[in-house]
């Protein structure tokens, strides 16, 4: 079972696989091609490529846009256009004078580049088209990003011969091939997430998990150490243990190490909340809707797609991981409301919910990070329901002990198009998790509202003094795509979100002499 899972993701580069013009070929190719919005209503102007494209079919193309009034995240598909392509998609590129726009916190000029590719590939796609080639538009990347993930698709589960068309895409044009691939790579380390937390819980348990990202980073050159609950036991991760043990299924410590410098440098620690599935415990969620928590990985899922991206684009820095990998399950050995355990770091914590969970193990996984010695410590979850209700789901929440690191990482969601918002790390929320009496601290907190700000400053609590930490609270974008502005994803699938705006950023850590920003 689990090689028939592991075989099943592909994430090397899309290859074309044919050749000629042969009938049959024709008819498995398809074009996309942009389509700036006009001086006018109702006027349009193609991108260059398409341009040329016109001249080689007589302006037909030109013909057959007039009054279609083609917008940012619309598309037109044609066919009988020339004998290379069986079907031509025209998509919508919005105004040719986009850039970034700071109030929005985005680069929308490489945002509707990603927007015409997507939603051109999805409906060669749907139109059963196998090959697709995109044009460059203006950033080879972002078409590259656009297309990949809007052709990716979870149906591994379904009958071969009621399986819907799984299409490669290319560059049709253009000079950037090295953009092109950079592209590519952030954009299949995020379908790797969107996979993993596609899978279901029995099918993904903790052991599982842990031999699939071996078989995958391995192989890219990441340290992959996988500590059972023996040495968990003997390292004493108690609150870790406590809210595993509902489980019959054991739990695991997974440590990755991407070493890109000299081993004497600090690294950047990863970690996020890696509960397989997640029934809340005794405190159980409703049953409506609860099989979508099998995407309580999203944490962990998010680290090794940025694992996958980093080791690939080979970047100069080191970065360990930990993952601390479990099922939170109601049985007789399930936690209980009320129960008290002490955190790696000696503090005490009353456990008032046991749906909370995630914050509980983190406290332990954060704490070990000091063996590191690191520089940054960046943890990722899907911690409150809280963030999703506030903000809704385009913006992830950050919380951020630095400034600058808070800038590096909103520029890096202006360029992913994976945006982020900042978050308050105030005292006033970690008085409401730490003064009580009789313990430390708790999972909850005190009085009503600001959930994943509370969730954030228990986290906060168990940081090794004198090192940064990044909160990311994914609760409304790392798990189903709905209502996010970004119709290359499709709509009901796992997001994998936010593992393009990760690997950016610590590209511009990395690398901060090569950061491009013009579109």
């Amino acid at each position: 079972m689990l090689r028939r899972i592991t075989n099943r993701l592909r994430i090397d580069r899309p290859r074309v696989r044919y050749s000629g013009t042969s009938c049959t070929a024709q008819k498995q190719k398809g074009l996309v091609l942009g389509v700036y919005d006009g001086c006018c209503p109702g006027e349009f102007k193609l991108s260059p490529t398409a341009a040329k494209f016109d001249e080689c079919v007589s302006g037909r193309l030109t013909e057959l846009l007039k009054g279609t009034k083609l917008k940012s995240g619309k598309v037109q598909v044609f066919g009988n256009l020339g004998d290379e392509f069986y079907l031509v998609a025209a998509a919508g590129l919005g105004p040719e004078s986009a850039t970034t726009n700071q109030a929005e916190g985005l680069d929308e000029c490489k945002e509707y580049i990603r927007i015409a590719a997507g939603v051109g590939a999805q409906a060669l796609q749907d139109q059963t088209i196998t090959n697709i080639f995109v044009e460059e538009f203006t950033n080879a990347e972002s078409a590259a990003e656009g297309a990949a993930l809007g052709v990716w698709r979870y149906q591994d589960w379904k009958a071969k011969e009621q399986q819907l068309t799984a299409s490669a895409i290319d560059l049709y044009t253009g000079n950037d091939r090295e953009g092109w691939n950079r592209g590519l790579v952030k954009a299949e380390a995020q379908n790797m997430a969107r996979e993993l937390e596609e899978v279901p819980g029995n099918l993904m348990t903790p052991s599982i998990f842990a031999r699939f990202v071996q078989e995958h980073l391995c192989p890219c050159g990441v340290t992959v150490e996988t500590k059972d609950k023996d040495w968990i036991e003997r390292h004493h991760f108690h609150a870790f243990l406590t809210m595993a043990k509902g489980s019959c299924e054991p739990p695991v410590l997974i440590e990755l190490r991407y070493c890109g410098v000299q081993s004497n440098e600090k690294p950047i620690v990863l970690s996020g909340k890696a509960a397989t599935f997640d029934t809340g415990g005794l405190c159980l969620k409703a049953c409506k809707g609860m099989s979508v928590h099998r995407a309580d990985i999203a944490g962990a899922a998010v680290t090794v797609g940025t694992f996958r991206a980093i080791a690939r684009m080979r970047l100069p820095l080191n970065v360990t991981a930990l993952l601390a990998v479990y099922e939170n399950m109601p049985s007789g050995m399930s936690v209980k409301p009320g129960d008290v355990v002490m955190a790696r770091n000696g503090k005490t914590i009353r456990i008032e919910d046991t749906d909370n969970d995630g914050r509980v193990v983190l406290a332990d996984v954060l704490s070990y990070s000091s063996v590191y010695q690191p520089c940054l410590v960046i943890n990722m979850g899907t911690s409150n329901p809280g963030l999703l209700t506030s903000l809704g789901a385009p913006p992830n929440g950050v919380f951020s002990t630095s400034d600058i690191i808070w800038w590096e990482m909103h520029r890096a969601g202006m360029y992913t198009g994976d945006r982020v918002w900042r978050l308050p790390f105030w005292k006033f929320f970690r008085s409401r998790v730490t003064n009580f009496v009789g313990v430390d601290t708790t999972n909850v907190g005190r009085g009503p509202g600001g959930y994943p700000c509370l969730a954030a400053a228990f986290l906060l609590e168990f940081i090794p003094p004198c090192i940064d930490f990044v909160n990311i609270d994914i609760s409304g974008t790392g798990t189903v795509n709905v209502h996010t502005g970004m119709p290359y994803l499709r709509k009901q699938s796992m997001s994998g979100r936010p593992v393009r705006t990760i690997a950016q950023f610590l590209y511009q850590i990395a690398c901060p002499h090569e950061y491009i920003h013009d579109c």
